[in-house]
């Protein structure tokens, strides 16, 4: 399932920093692929580009790249040349990804993978899924999907894209389980991810506790579920936690925040110094109950847009340590091939104008959680949480 064209808040994903949009970026493939692969296109750096690759062409000492690999070696030094990291060039498989993680579901076999410290990649079936329907059991070694061996050396991001496809479609899958080599055909089904958990805090059964992963499509309509089963069973205060969020749609902000607070959620500054409010919705599911916000160095981007709305309305109170720091906008265009374009196109300001980028929120309660905390399977940020309430 692909994600239509939108802007996006921020975007922490599978470990890169990723966002975009670049106008000319539909013309620019075709463009590059011809030039590089000797037709001329006329006009502009063309011919600088043409002389470049006629010399490495004719002496480099190996195997030539692929068109496709100077196409995309080319847009990616250009990207590059803009000196921001959010303005990049993503592959298709990377871009699949993005768009499957923001929709919040896609076709695959229901697995996660985790990369073991041998470098083998090991499965972990979800219940009731097809792996697990199939007979794959927790801690099986993937050898092979389809007819792709899969080694110590390919990314796991490479490895995700083999196993999904389109609901209903086959795959094969190979595995070596403690010595014995195990196949299984599997079907693939539609997957879905939530992007919120709650339950309510055994330690204060009067607070219903939020955790929100990703901003994404279903994000909404999943927190003001969990807000309404949470008032069910009794909670008079909430806690909401934007830990390690780093990020996800604009549209999904706006909702997120419309649910705790009224008025202006954030302001959008362009180039040329054009700002736009973007105002909540009429009305929300917590704006009546008192509220902490859970807030770390991962928190980012469209987190950073909530929590620094609530923070300047005097909603709630943000306990944690200071957050990333990144307030820049993207648009994402997908081009002719399935890979796409990230270009930073304005900055976010809270509320009171505040800037993001560079800055970060200072919590209003500052409280570490040390590895040996995380370790330990303590969380001093959350207790603090409990008592912090106004």
């Amino acid at each position: 399932m692909r994600v239509s064209f939108r802007r996006i808040a921020g975007f922490l994903l599978i470990g890169l920093l990723i966002e975009l949009a670049f106008f000319a970026g539909m013309m620019l493939g075709p463009q590059l692929t011809g030039v590089l692969a000797g037709r001329s296109s006329g006009g502009g750096h063309a011919p600088l580009l043409d002389e470049a690759w006629d010399f490495a062409e004719g002496q480099f000492y190996g195997q030539l790249p692929t068109d496709q690999a100077r196409t995309y070696g080319a847009v990616r030094g250009m990207m590059e040349s803009f000196k921001d990291p959010y303005s990049v060039f993503v592959e298709p498989p990377q871009t699949e990804l993005q768009s499957q993680q923001l929709s919040g579901k896609f076709g695959g076999i229901g697995a996660s993978i985790r990369r073991e410290t041998d470098g083998r990649y090991a499965l972990s079936p979800f219940p009731d899924r097809p792996a697990a329907q199939a007979g794959v059991q927790e801690g099986d070694v993937l050898t092979k999907v389809d007819d792709t061996p899969i080694t110590a050396d390919m990314r796991l991001d490479d490895i995700t894209s083999l196993l999904r496809g389109e609901v209903g479609t086959p795959v094969k899958i190979e595995i070596d389980r403690s010595g014995q080599k195990l196949a299984f055909n599997i079907t693939r089904s539609e997957i879905s991810v939530p992007s919120v958990t709650w339950r309510i805090l055994s330690q204060a059964p009067d607070v219903g506790y939020l955790k929100l992963n990703i901003f994404a499509q279903t994000s909404k309509d999943e927190l003001v579920k969990a807000i309404d089963d949470l008032k069910q069973q009794g909670a008079k205060k909430l806690i909401f936690d934007l830990r390690d969020n780093g990020g996800g749609l604009l549209d999904a902000a706006i909702d997120i925040g419309s649910q705790f607070i009224d008025g202006k959620v954030a302001s959008e500054k362009r180039r040329g110094g054009e700002v736009r409010d973007f105002m909540a919705e009429t009305s929300g599911a917590a704006r009546d109950l008192p509220l902490v916000v859970l807030v770390n160095g991962g928190t980012a981007s469209a987190s950073e847009i909530v929590s620094g709305a609530i923070q300047d309305k005097g909603r709630g109170v943000l306990v944690g340590t200071k957050t990333y720091g990144k307030g820049s906008v993207q648009n994402v265009i997908p081009l002719s091939d399935g890979s796409s374009l990230h270009v930073t196109i304005a900055e976010w300001l809270t509320p009171n104008g505040r800037q993001i980028t560079g800055q970060g929120l200072q919590p209003d309660v500052v409280v570490e959680l040390s590895g040996d905390d995380a370790a330990n399977g303590r969380d001093p940020q959350l207790d603090r949480a409990i008592t912090a309430f106004r």
